[in-house]
């Protein structure tokens, strides 16, 4: 059985025909048990699953509490008739800023009553919340997808069916990293100074990359796709203004384009090299 182990309310799905996100203020029919331990960012460890607190305790968890974090319950509904299609879902009880590097951000967004995935930087707390807790996608009584959100990122395994609930996908992740993904410090023994991440995915880099001075600060970051650089990836000095920017092919496929620095900046952050070209 999954360390995971966390039980998913039963929702009635007597939901109004507008799409809407709502509080419930009804409990849930069964317990969660969905308060897991987690390690700090600084010590990600891919290798090892989470363990649900006080495990050793006769003591009742909190509800709409996760990862020792308020929230609370919410869902959207799409579609007609048959392919009606309903998310279940957690969010921030206290709105707060995203704090990662992740490639993806995933939020429910109060102008549109839905659930969206940008980066951190489209995110704005003026227009909505961060997920966080259990996560149900289903069409009638079909479940499509079932997880767990980390302030707005996935987190731990996700499973993913058709609708003949077949399962078609398993995926597994640390606050938005694929759990595939080989992380290195600078005191492997302490863990406490992160060198670099490199996301792994299915076994080719896939997402984020990152790399950190001694002194915490970020070094480089980039995007990988199909074990290529794309876009634009960026170097910092260590005091923290830019470096440099490399344009890579927004395609990992284009075999025609070359990588080329677009701008330089000295320590000071004055620009020093500019090239305005497209790819």
């Amino acid at each position: 059985m999954s360390k995971f182990r966390y039980l998913l309310p039963v929702l009635l799905l007597v939901i109004p025909f507008c799409a809407a996100a709502q509080d419930e203020d009804d409990e849930a029919r069964e317990p969660l048990d969905a308060r897991f331990t987690i390690d700090t960012p600084i010590s990600l460890d891919f290798t090892q699953e989470e363990e649900p607190i006080n495990t050793k305790k006769k003591k009742k968890p909190k509800k709409k509490v996760f990862y020792g974090i308020k929230t609370r319950k919410g869902f959207t509904r799409s579609g007609y008739g048959e392919r009606v299609t309903y998310e279940l879902f957690y969010y921030l009880k206290k709105p707060e800023p995203p704090k990662t590097f992740v490639r993806d951000l995933t939020w429910f967004d109060f102008r549109t009553k839905q659930i969206r995935t940008t980066s951190p930087q489209a995110f704005k707390q003026e227009h909505g919340v961060l997920l966080h807790g259990p996560y149900e996608k289903r069409q009638g009584d079909v479940l499509l997808a079932k997880g767990i959100y980390y302030k707005g990122t996935k987190h731990g395994r996700w499973m993913h069916y058709n609708r003949d609930s077949v399962l078609v996908d398993k995926e597994k992740y640390f606050r938005g990293w694929p759990k595939e993904s080989v992380v290195s410090y600078y005191d492997p023994a302490n863990r406490t100074k992160m060198k670099e991440i490199n996301p792994i995915e299915f076994g080719e880099k896939s997402g984020y990359y990152c790399r950190f001075f001694e002194n915490g600060q970020m070094g480089v970051v980039g995007e990988y796709r199909w074990d290529m650089k794309v876009g634009d990836w960026i170097e910092y000095y260590p005091n923290r203004k830019r470096k440099k920017i490399i344009a890579y092919p927004k395609d990992p496929f284009d075999r025609n384009s070359k990588p080329f620095v677009r701008i330089e900046w000295n320590e000071k952050g004055k620009e020093i090299y500019r090239n305005n070209r497209r790819q």
